[in-house]
């Protein structure tokens, strides 16, 4: 069965040092992304982790840092806790962030997607990304 891919873009009214500082700090994630934060260090091949922010033991997505080019592009791999270490339920959620006229254009696709990740996917990042 072929993979989906989910493609989100945004344009906000600030600069690419906020964007991504928005992506990787748990204070400012936590705001936008309904409790949670995703906790790294963010340097290739370190591992990511989507959880609470009250409560780190809840964790809901982990990963990989694939690619890492501040303030450009991040890419990670995605897969639920349960799914750890099992390629066909692994995603990949790469962060594009551009320089447009005053703005910022954000575009984050989700890619490599089963059904029902492409299912949840389709409705949390516009619900996400809108709250950045």
């Amino acid at each position: 069965m072929d993979k989906q891919k989910f493609v989100y873009v945004t344009y906000i009214q600030t600069t690419p040092e906020k964007v991504w500082d928005a992506l990787m700090n748990p204070e400012l994630t936590k705001q936008y992304w309904f409790g949670h934060h995703n906790a790294s260090d963010w340097k290739v091949g370190s591992s990511w982790k989507h959880q609470m922010y009250d409560d780190p033991s809840v964790v809901h997505v982990v990963g990989k840092v694939l690619e890492s080019d501040a303030p450009r592009r991040l890419v990670v791999s995605w897969v639920s806790p349960d799914d750890e270490g099992n390629e066909e339920k692994t995603s990949r959620v790469v962060y594009e962030i551009e320089t447009f006229g005053k703005n910022v254009k954000l575009t984050v696709t989700h890619e490599d997607l089963h059904q029902e990740m492409f299912d949840s996917v389709s409705f949390g990042w516009p619900i996400v990304l809108c709250n950045l």
